[in-house]
């Protein structure tokens, strides 16, 4: 069986944030565990939980900035439908 790309948001992450991932899931999403692995107050691992959610937040956005420029494109006049979807759909596809 081939093994399919990781998806770009985690790819994009640092080692500590992948770890960090890996440990929560560990403790089935309790943080109070997790602030016991990590020898830290529940405040602080759930500070550092909504820092990475926003971090991957932030990944996403460049994608529908280019997705948008090209619907911009395509509404006025200076790009075909046809040619942005294609373009659309090729750049979802290589980011899979």
């Amino acid at each position: 069986m081939a093994k399919e790309k990781l998806p770009v948001w985690l790819t994009e992450l640092e080692t500590e944030d992948i770890e960090f991932i890996r440990r929560f899931i560990l403790a089935s999403g309790s943080l109070k565990e997790m602030a016991s692995y990590y020898e830290i107050s529940y405040p602080t691992i759930r500070l550092r939980l909504d820092r990475l959610i926003e971090k991957v937040s932030q990944q996403h956005q460049p994608e529908e900035s280019y997705v948008n420029l090209i619907k911009e494109l395509a509404l006025d006049g200076e790009l075909s439908f046809e040619v942005a979807k294609k373009l659309i759909t090729s750049y979802r596809e290589e980011r899979k």
